[in-house]
């Protein structure tokens, strides 16, 4: 919507209208509009159209998030880990592996929440002993038993 509104000034500016009138109409600042029309005098209407945010580029690109979501799908197991559960550590691991990259913790994380989508999750703590159909039993006939005591 603000690119929208840049690019309509850049056409008022194309007809002569004053900055007042201009900022007016299209309900902005007097400033905002003689900052856009430096601007748009500097680079003509493409000067006011949005850019892609700049900064650093991202230390995988596309096709290697693609190769490490695939070997993440294969299971921690199947990379050697004796445990199939993923840790920072582990997927860092992983990643440097599959492509030659190595990331800090903070950046896995990233990689993993924002461009692959995943979050994290705990492990459910079950004892290895425990007898589903014995839990089962017991709360149909014994905790019946212990609830009318009461």
């Amino acid at each position: 919507m603000a690119e929208a509104r840049r690019v309509r000034a850049a056409e008022l500016f194309g007809q002569g209208r004053s900055g007042v009138e201009i900022a007016r109409m299209l309900g902005a600042s007097e400033e905002s509009v003689r900052r856009w029309k430096r601007v748009w005098e500097e680079g003509g209407a493409d000067g006011l159209r949005r850019r892609p945010a700049t900064g650093r580029p991202p230390k995988l690109d596309d096709a290697q998030v693609e190769r490490v979501r695939t070997a993440l799908e294969q299971g921690a197991q199947a990379h050697g880990f004796e445990a199939d559960l993923w840790t920072l550590e582990r997927v860092g691991l992983v990643v440097e592996r599959v492509t030659g990259v190595v990331l800090s913790r903070a950046s896995v994380w990233r990689l993993l929440t924002g461009r692959l989508g995943w979050s994290l999750q705990h492990p459910e703590r079950r004892a290895v002993e425990r007898d589903e159909s014995e839990i089962a039993r017991w709360i149909a006939h014994e905790w019946p038993q212990i609830k009318k005591g009461r």
